[in-house]
């Protein structure tokens, strides 16, 4: 099969039709697609990088089989499965880990029902002498048992202060008390009807004129009291080491939700300029977080947070800054041409490069790498898209006969299938796809596929590219059939899920070249 291999924008376009199985190898070819094959076969050993569908994780630990399993969510949604694991990855505990659905997607499996039947997640189970396992549930009971069976005498990094320390513990208390604080201020701000406020993000930096809401200013005083904490060290995390421990773990896994959710249906950007102005120790944190790969893999992105809060939390309300809230809603969205080619280097709302936007051994196969700031602001803007697009064309290609089908549910016929509800907005797993629709959404999505996989060197090259491949995407859509096609199409972008599908860097792309 000829087909064009970069943008060399020609003046005779090629009608190119590839296979799955001519992409899923054109992919394998390429040092990203190469970099990540051989990451999933480390993952099969318990080895590599963490990643959000890791069944098992060994670390450099010689035991084979772990006598302990966590159960977490398989989307990546639950915030306490995610500080969960983030205890996992840092402290390197050997584990097995099953993926169950939370109730708001999907339905849980018979088995972990008869175990926990209640559903909670996270779970751990751990295989007692006598072979019968034990079952324990809530994340903060998890995280402590987890630290105190893998013990500093045995090399493992201590994660709470130590038993005699009773200065650590005084300060753990209280931190965890201010984290319920700023817990309980997010969900006023967020959950219920804000009532009056004439406040402007101006005003914002002027205490005195900000005219700003009884719950916007609880909220903003209390992550005041949590600055206060986090400037009180010498390095970016609560406490004096030079990583995170458990109570960083219990902050995160909410402020992150706190970012999206704020920014969403309060047009209040806690990492602008003017932010980071207001509150540098909470961004230093933050940006200390971004640069640890294991923070990454767990990291979900302000899409995915505004369609998975609702159906956990309850429904948000506009309200804050409206000016603001109105745009960055749209941004989030993609309602603005935010998810519309070509795309900006970097997310106007959420920053890519503050740390590895891509997994290390992507970045390193195509020799990009941080600079002296730990940062990867200073990359190669047009190698870093490039190996953004094609870390997505790998994942499609891996998996396009299933992914054409879950689009094709978007067809018409795909609409009128029976249901079953589900809490979260965008919860379909029951669906069947339009038969009719699916052999043309299938060639769409491999043509989709091809144009991710661009070797482009330039971003007009890879536009110019695209623009060769309009041909043959007009080529296997009949014309009778485009209506079809389109939705599917947005069908299937509208539920690219971080982390659980991309990173957001390259998840970008993805939704972008859907809306191609």
């Amino acid at each position: 099969m000829s087909s064009p291999s970069s943008s060399s924008g020609s003046s005779q376009q090629k009608i190119v039709k590839p296979s799955w199985d001519e992409l899923k190898a054109e992919s394998a070819d390429q040092a990203v697609g190469a970099a990540l094959n051989n990451e999933v076969e480390k993952r099969k050993e318990g080895k590599g990088s963490a990643h959000v569908q890791s069944r098992l994780r060994l670390f450099s630990s010689d035991e084979k089989a772990p006598k302990i399993t966590l159960y977490r969510d398989h989307a990546g949604w639950c915030p306490y499965c995610q500080k969960t694991m983030l205890l996992i990855e840092e402290k390197e505990v050997p584990i097995n880990i099953e993926l169950v659905p939370m109730r708001s997607y999907g339905d849980k499996p018979a088995e972990f029902m008869r175990m926990v039947p209640g559903g909670l997640l996270p779970a751990l189970t751990i295989e007692m002498e006598n072979g019968r396992k034990q079952t324990i549930t809530e994340s903060q009971v998890i995280m402590e048992l987890l630290d105190k069976w893998h013990p500093v005498s045995d090399g493992y990094k201590p994660m709470l202060p130590e038993e005699n320390d009773s200065a650590g513990w005084s300060k753990y208390d209280f931190l965890a008390r201010l984290e319920r604080e700023l817990f309980s201020w997010w969900c006023t701000l967020i959950f219920r009807p804000e009532g009056p406020s004439g406040g402007s993000l101006m005003g914002l930096l002027d205490r005195k004129k900000a005219g700003l809401s009884g719950a916007m200013q609880g909220f903003l005083d209390c992550l005041s009291k949590v600055e206060k904490e986090l400037a009180s060290t010498d390095g970016p995390w609560f406490y004096e080491y030079d990583y995170p421990t458990m109570i960083d773990f219990v902050y995160i896994s909410h402020v992150e939700r706190m970012l999206a959710s704020s920014a969403y249906w309060k047009g209040l950007n806690l990492r602008s300029p003017e932010m980071r102005s207001k509150y540098p120790a909470l961004n230093l944190w933050l940006d200390s977080f971004d640069k640890r790969e294991c923070f990454l893999a767990f990291k979900s992105d302000y899409y995915t947070h505004v369609k998975d809060i609702p159906p956990q939390y309850g429904p948000g309300y506009n309200g804050g800054f409206s000016a603001e809230q109105e745009e960055y809603s749209k941004i989030i969205t993609g309602k603005n041409k935010s998810w519309s080619l070509p795309l900006p280097h970097d997310d106007p709302l959420q920053p890519l490069y503050r740390g590895p936007p891509l997994p290390l051994c992507v970045l390193e196969s195509v020799g990009i790498s941080a600079g002296s700031d730990g940062t990867y602001e200073n990359a190669d803007p047009n190698l870093m898209a490039k190996t953004c697009r094609q870390m997505a064309a790998w994942k499609l290609s891996d998996n396009g006969v299933n992914v054409s089908r879950f689009a094709s549910r978007g067809g018409n016929l795909g609409a009128n299938n029976p249901r079953k509800p589900f809490g979260a907005e965008l919860a379909d797993p029951y669906a069947n796809p339009d038969e009719n629709a699916l052999p043309h959404v299938d060639a769409a999505l491999r043509v989709v596929c091809k144009a991710l996989l661009g070797t482009d060197t330039s971003e007009e090259e890879h536009q110019a590219y695209i623009t060769d491949l309009e041909a043959s995407l007009k080529a296997v859509v009949p014309p009778g059939s485009k209506t079809d096609v389109i939705d599917s199409l947005a069908y299937v972008r509208d539920r690219v899920g971080v982390p659980r599908d991309l990173p957001l860097a390259s998840a970008r792309q993805l939704r972008a070249h859907l809306n191609w």
